[in-house]
């Protein structure tokens, strides 16, 4: 926990002018009570003492370590006999011809279905990653709490399966790590990655490291193969048969990685696997890591060698914190009533009747996202109901594994600069806020990944910080005023650190942009804020706008409903109804105190003038008190901003954090002018990101809204629309823009309401 102390904040423009590294040095590799430092090996750590002891402790220690040996035996037998493979190779063979040799034929597989772990060479790479990233980083902590349940499962008899979400390829070492450094079985691990070199891929097939075969270079030409899908089917079901653990990673982009929680649900529903504990696994870092998995999967020797050697002259920053999720059964999950795909509806049919303004009635729902699994229908026929179910399981891990992330300090500043004080904030007022936020999300439940003093932790954070933030003494007082730097580079950095935060908050998000579009329809209306029912019509808004205007509850539910629709996936759970989301939502900005509730104001609601007359209010079904027969009218309550004689800062807050995905959306909508289409899909995502590039620049600020992974979302909610169309002919997927929205009175209308919750 952090200790704030009055002269904390007053006296510490000393320390954060000093930018020394032991002081970085000494935080980043601090423990905590509770938490397990992997780096930290000493003799405590081993059953001998001594000084010879104390040189040789990383060694002794991985020594002493159990190890889960596994073998391939005649596993290859097993899976050229499957069912499953049988099938694939006679379909593969040619018309009148029987394919005898069938391990000739899975040849190009035979390295991945040989993956074993050796248990000589995984004690010796233990001690070598030990060693590894104790250059890298300057603590690995991992909360002892959690392990305890991890035992316990472990013991029970299924097989674990550790889901975690792609942030780079030190993921796939850091969870095995983690696993032999505490007496739990080492899982074989996915690992999307086309190695070139032979040795290479040797030593990791002996690691149990599962790489993509030797003859693709992408996870989606794998999954195009007519025989990967089966025989890794047929060997995921051969290693849950054997006890074995598996480590998975899913793609927060691109849902990427699903498709091996797809088989393993097949294999539970054919019988194949009992049934299997599903772990999310939460990785934060102080910094933004440098292999970027999301960019080029190619690995050679040459490029590890390099990076080894840079290694040695590297001073280890930041610290990473490994959270282990509470193991869950993925049977019982799938059962009935579990997870709910029955109100799951295309984006468009519950946007665009909105968006056109040709609604009738209101339609509710949950967004579908098929397009999750679309790299693995190509080689499986799936119903819709199932398709629903599987990518419902992928969305709550990649939502658990999101929630289990601690945040660390270097996101709460690089969120307070970068949405709260983009024009600079000194150095007493970010202390301040740094407390105030942390408070925020404990009380949220989030954990947070650092600990001391205020000004420590504040000093620590810009040290990491500091080639993407400006701190400039001014001569006039003695707080240095410190902001983001306006680089590309800079503002990409920080975004990215700052979505941990963002997420804690998606629900205060969603309610601030609701408070937003309706305050925005307020001004643009030129009906006063200050209109009551003293027979006032309504006076022309001037200059300022006092923000005393009654917001009915209805209404803000209503647009915070619109807004879910728009989130990126794993924003929000998708165990629970959007319906019951806007609604805790709004509730959410009542209890951060941006909103006052009034049970039954004495005048109209503002937006009732915009409310047609006998419009039909609605609850939950997530409510268990709520009954079909009950008929009457529900009481709805009012609300009123709780600032009324300026800007409430926190609303806008709030709003800043959503304010790049929607941005993105609105600048891709605008992009389709000058586009000529159709183009093929990777030429469309490369023509809107040039498009947010150049938007970016010309305005020298909002990089956050140009980045890659923006524009492949955007234009994946634009598809989910129905502004896109999607053309599969012999080259690929071509993107074209649908008659609908050639006309460019509809594109306005898209643009506008998406606008409308955008706040800058």
């Amino acid at each position: 926990m952090m200790q704030e102390k009055n002269d904390g904040i007053n006296n510490n423009t000393n320390l954060l002018r000093q930018h020394n590294k032991p002081a970085r040095k000494n935080l980043g590799q601090k423990s905590y009570l509770g938490f397990d430092n992997l780096l930290d090996v000493n003799e405590r750590k081993t059953r001998y003492r001594g000084w010879l002891v104390r040189r040789l402790c990383c060694a002794l220690y991985v020594s002493g370590l159990k190890v889960f040996g596994s073998s391939t035996g005649d596993r290859l037998q097993r899976i050229c006999q499957s069912s499953r493979v049988k099938e694939a190779v006679k379909a593969e063979a040619p018309e009148g011809e029987i394919c005898q040799e069938r391990p000739g034929c899975l040849s190009p597989f035979l390295p991945l279905v040989n993956t074993c772990i050796s248990s000589a060479l995984l004690r010796f790479a233990g001690w070598a990653m030990l060693k590894m990233f104790a250059s890298v980083f300057g603590s690995i902590q991992v909360n002892l709490n959690h392990l305890s349940a991890l035992h316990r499962a472990s013991r029970e008899g299924s097989p674990l399966v550790y889901v975690y979400l792609r942030q780079s390829m030190v993921d796939c070492a850091l969870i095995p790590l983690v696993l032999f450094c505490h007496n739990l079985r080492v899982p074989y691990t996915i690992c999307p990655l086309h190695v070139n070199s032979p040795f290479l891929r040797s030593v990791l097939n002996k690691l149990g490291v599962v790489l993509l075969p030797s003859s693709v270079s992408t996870e989606l030409d794998a999954e195009m193969e007519t025989l990967y899908s089966p025989v890794m089917t047929s060997l995921i079901g051969e290693l849950l048969h054997e006890g074995q653990a598996l480590s998975v990673g899913v793609s927060a982009l691109s849902g990427h990685g699903g498709q091996w929680l797809l088989r393993i649900r097949q294999l539970i529903k054919e019988g194949s696997v009992p049934d299997v504990s599903l772990v999310p696994v939460g990785i934060s870092y102080d910094s933004v890591t440098k292999t970027n998995m999301q960019g080029s999967s190619q690995v050679c020797l040459r490029s590890v060698l390099q990076w080894l050697w840079d290694l040695l002259w590297k001073q280890p920053e930041g610290s990473v914190r490994v959270h282990l999720g509470q193991p869950f059964s993925l049977k019982e999950m799938c059962e009935p009533g579990r997870c709910r795909i029955d109100k799951w509806l295309p984006l468009q049919n519950l946007l665009l009747p909105v968006i056109l303004n040709s609604r009738v009635e209101d339609v509710y729902g949950t967004r579908q996202m098929p397009w999750i699994l679309s790299s693995f229908e190509h080689t499986s026929e799936l119903s819709p109901s199932e398709k629903d179910l599987c990518v419902a399981i992928i969305l709550h891990l990649m939502f658990s594994a999101a929630s289990c992330k601690a945040v660390m300090s270097t996101s709460v500043v690089a969120s307070l600069l970068l949405h709260r004080y983009r024009k600079g904030v000194s150095a007493s007022a970010l202390c301040r806020d740094v407390a105030w936020l942390t408070e925020e999300l404990l009380f949220r439940n989030r954990d947070v990944g650092y600990g001391g003093s205020l000004v420590e932790v504040v000093h620590y954070s810009l040290s990491l910080l500091s080639p993407h933030i400006v701190i400039a003494a001014v001569p006039s007082r003695d707080d240095p005023l410190i902001m983001s730097h306006p680089s590309a580079a800079s503002v990409l950095h920080l975004s990215l650190l700052a979505q941990t935060v963002t997420h804690a908050f998606t629900l205060e998000c969603v309610g601030a942009c609701a408070v937003s579009a309706m305050l925005r329809e307020v001004v643009f209306s030129g009906v006063s804020s200050r209109v009551r029912t003293e027979g006032v019509e309504g006076e022309e808004v001037k200059d300022d706008m006092e923000f005393d205007v009654v917001l009915c509850q209805t209404e803000l539910t209503e647009r915070a409903l619109q807004l879910c629709h728009l989130l990126p996936p794993g924003s929000m759970p998708p165990c629970q109804s959007s319906q019951s989301f806007a609604l805790d939502a709004i509730d959410s900005l009542v209890r951060c105190g941006v909103l006052i509730t009034e049970e039954n104001p004495e005048a109209a609601p503002v937006c009732d003038f915009w409310k047609k007359k006998g419009s039909l209010k609605w609850t939950t079904t997530d409510d268990p008190y709520h009954s079909d027969s009950d008929c009457e009218e529900q009481d709805l309550c009012s609300y009123k901003i709780s600032q009324p004689s300026r800007c409430p800062d926190m609303l806008f807050f709030l709003c800043s954090m959503l304010a790049g995905h929607l941005r993105t959306l609105c600048w891709a909508t605008m992009a389709l002018d000058l586009m000529n289409t159709p183009l093929a899909e990777a030429e469309f995502v490369r023509q809107i990101h040039s498009h947010l590039w150049n938007t970016a620049n010309q305005k020298k600020q909002y990089y956050e809204s140009c980045s890659e992974e923006a524009a492949h979302t955007a234009v994946r909610t634009l598809i989910d629309l129905g502004v896109l169309l999607e053309e599969r002919q012999t080259g690929g997927v071509f993107l074209g823009v649908s008659p609908l929205f050639q006309l460019s009175e509809n594109r306005q209308k898209l643009h506008y309401f998406i606008t409308q919750y955008l706040y800058s």
